[in-house]
């Protein structure tokens, strides 16, 4: 289960730039399989349906475990935090059954909705890339907008930064898309991001440090 980001993960903190310097850690892992119906060519109001099953999926049956990279990643962790949704909260019990378990909507999936192209058939993930463009561009109807999604992440930034100076090491197992916004949060905070990258892609980690200050 060796990840193309596995060798970067495994090889430990970078090397303090002072002796008397200590490195913390904050990782962000997206969920595992989500047990959804197979990709189909599909409407736009088909696609809204699609949005709610996916929203409702644990893991699927069929999920790949945790990679053991991944697992001795966060063994360290004394905590553990996830979005609230189901596919999260299974993957965070995967990964780490030895850790508390802190569940919130904070941490929940920058939000979509199905644009209205009557005249389209495409492939899920197709209108998810539709539909996170016209998020971008403003068509929110009644969902988070961009600021709010940033504001979360400020929030959970927050949270994991506290954790990990605390511990030493936070997690966060929650979805691609916030993941990234949290990243690239982390970084405007003087965080350096030192595995791993943020991709559409189950059980996929990032981690990021710094010095403790």
């Amino acid at each position: 289960m060796d990840g193309p980001g596995a060798k970067v993960l495994k090889r430990g903190r970078r090397k303090p730039a002072r002796r008397d310097e200590t490195l913390i850690r904050i990782v962000l892992i997206r969920h595992g399989k989500p047990d959804v119906g197979r990709s189909r060519w599909i409407s736009h109001r088909k696609f809204k349906d699609y949005i709610e099953e996916y929203e409702q999926a644990g893991l699927h049956p069929d999920s790949p475990p945790p990679p053991a990279w991944l697992v001795d990643l966060t063994r360290e962790a004394r905590r553990v935090y996830a979005s609230d949704r189901p596919r999260a909260k299974e993957s965070a019990e995967a990964l780490a059954p030895h850790a508390e378990l802190s569940l919130s909507s904070l941490f929940m999936e920058a939000q979509l909705k199905s644009p209205k192209l009557p005249l389209m058939r495409l492939k899920p993930p197709a209108w998810a890339v539709i539909a996170r463009l016209a998020w971008h561009a403003g068509h929110h109807g009644g969902i988070e907008d961009y600021r709010d999604a940033r504001d979360r992440a400020l929030k959970a930034v927050e949270m994991l930064s506290d954790t990990a100076r605390e511990d030493g090491i936070a997690v966060l197992v929650a979805h691609g898309y916030f993941n990234a916004i949290v990243g690239r949060t982390l970084r405007k905070q003087g965080w350096t991001r030192h595995g791993g990258r943020h991709r559409a892609k189950f059980w996929n980690a990032v981690v990021y440090e710094r010095a403790l200050t």
